[in-house]
Parts: C-alpha cells; structure tokens; sequence
C-alpha cells in the first residue's frame, strides 16, 4: 500500500498545477475555464474629464495688450495767465515779440468773475485736471507754467515751450471777460492766414475737434464772437509763434452769471476738463 500511495502522489501534484497555474511567470498556454458569464474588463475605464472649474494645467496665453493709440503722444497745456502777474505790471507790460512783425505785451492779468474768481485760477485747475487725465493715458503733458503764484511766462517764450517740446499738440486754455449784454458760451480761436504748415489743416483740426467736442458735452457755442464757436484770429502771439498744433479754447464768459457759476464750482471745472481732455484725445488719435 505505501508503495502505491508513493506512486500516485506525483500523479495528484501534477493534476493540480494544470488546474492553479504558476504565479511566477507566463504560462506558455492560458489555463482552461468553464465560466459561461462574461468575464470582467482587465482594462480599466477612462478617467473621468476634468471639472469645469478646474483651471487647465498650462493657461492658454493671452494676447499682447495692445496700446493706445495717443500713447507716447506729447500735449503742451497752456493755462492762461498767472498769479503774480498783477503784482509785477512792469515785467508784464514790457514787449515781447508775437508774430506778423508785432509786438505784445509779455503777459496780462487775464479777466474774473464779477465775484471775483480770477481767470489764471480757473485756468490753472481746468489744465491740471486735464494734464492728470491725459497722464494717465500714456500721455506725455508738458505745462506752460508749473504754478498759479508766479510771474509769465511772456507768450512769445509759451509759444517756444510747444515747439521745443515737439507737441502733437498744443491747447491754450482760457475764459473769455466779455461786458456784451447777454455774452455767453465758449469760442476755439486759431491762427489766421497760418504762418506754417502745422497752423494750417492740423491746427484747424484740432479748433474743430475741441468745438465739436464742447458742444456735444454739452457747452454752447459764443453767441458773440466768431462763427459756430471757432475764431480765426492774427492777432494772438502763441498762435503767430507756434510750429505745432495749437488752438485757443476761451471756455465761457466770466463775467455771464451762469457760467460764472460753472467756472467757480469744481464739477463745473471738472466738466470743462473733461471734455477739453475728450477732445484732446480725439485729435491725437484721428
């Protein structure tokens, strides 16, 4: 009987093994089955897509931004007057060149309401708030005078600061101090005949862009100078002198009561600044 047992025993080994398989390496041939069921997928699903509010692993890259058009572009703003000029008649009152072959006082003390807001005040703070908006466009501002408490400069010498700045262009701002009974609204005055190329079509331009301007922001033209709120004029030193661009805005009549009203509030202030700025911009980019 032993001897049987040891006869059989290698005989129930190998039935077994065809039965399990070896787990160590491939079998040359795939063990049989009897399962009639479909049999489980060994290849696993694909994963699931990624959330929407997931952000993807490389962000697309955005485009370069692309910079304005009146970037890189130089203003020369032109307040009119000074502070200290009333206090110094002899160094304003002395002549100074102004073009056409004549000559001009250096300055004057520019005109006030019958309240007594000056002009070089209202012309000061109207150009500041105009420069500060353009700054922030890229725009390069260059002021004719740094202050509301000095003297000048002369025109002739404003004048020379556009040129030398090479300006794209060149705006002069004042208001107007007419006693004409009923005298309102705002005029744009530039040089005429023009003395140079950049008087001629430019400077015109940029008088229509800033009376287009003013009027669609809601200010009228003058009902007592010029024709539809623009003035050809041959008479004012820092349009005769300039090589560049240039137009005179004269913003209302000070001496008109409701206007005086504007011009003396700072919304007032800020809505002539607003659209002179508008205008400005609109020019530099045509």
């Amino acid at each position: 009987m032993v001897a049987v047992r040891r006869a059989i025993a290698p005989l129930l080994l190998a039935a077994a093994l065809l039965l399990t398989g070896c787990e160590e390496d491939t079998p040359a041939a795939a063990p049989v089955t009897t399962r009639t069921s479909t049999p489980t997928p060994t290849t696993a699903p694909p994963s699931a897509p990624p959330s929407p509010s997931t952000p993807p692993s490389t962000p697309p890259s955005s485009p370069s931004a692309t910079p304005p058009a009146t970037a890189g572009k130089v203003v020369v703003l032109d307040p009119g007057h000074n502070g200290g000029n009333g206090a110094h008649p002899a160094e304003i009152n002395r002549p100074v060149p102004a073009g056409r072959g004549e000559t001009k006082p250096c300055n004057t003390t520019g005109t006030a309401t019958n309240a007594g807001y000056a002009e070089h005040a209202f012309t000061f703070d109207v150009a500041q708030r105009v420069g500060k908006a353009l700054a922030d466009k890229g725009i390069r501002v260059v002021y004719t005078r740094q202050n509301d408490t000095g003297v000048g400069p002369c025109v002739d010498r404003r004048a020379a600061i556009g040129n030398e700045a090479n300006a794209d262009a060149v705006v002069s701002i004042h208001a107007d101090g007419s006693e004409a009974a009923g005298a309102n609204g705002f005029h744009v005055a530039y040089s005429s005949p023009a003395l140079n190329a950049a008087q001629g079509a430019p400077s015109t331009r940029l008088a229509q862009t800033l009376r287009d301007t003013m009027r669609t922001s809601g200010f009228s033209t003058a009902n007592y100078i010029g024709t539809n709120g623009l003035s050809a004029r041959a008479d004012l030193a820092g349009l005769n002198l300039s090589t560049r661009p240039v137009a005179l805005v004269e913003c209302g009549n000070m001496r008109n009561a409701a206007e005086a009203a504007r011009m003396t509030s700072a919304d007032g202030r800020q809505q002539y600044a607003a659209a002179i700025t508008a205008a400005i911009e609109a020019y530099l980019a045509s």
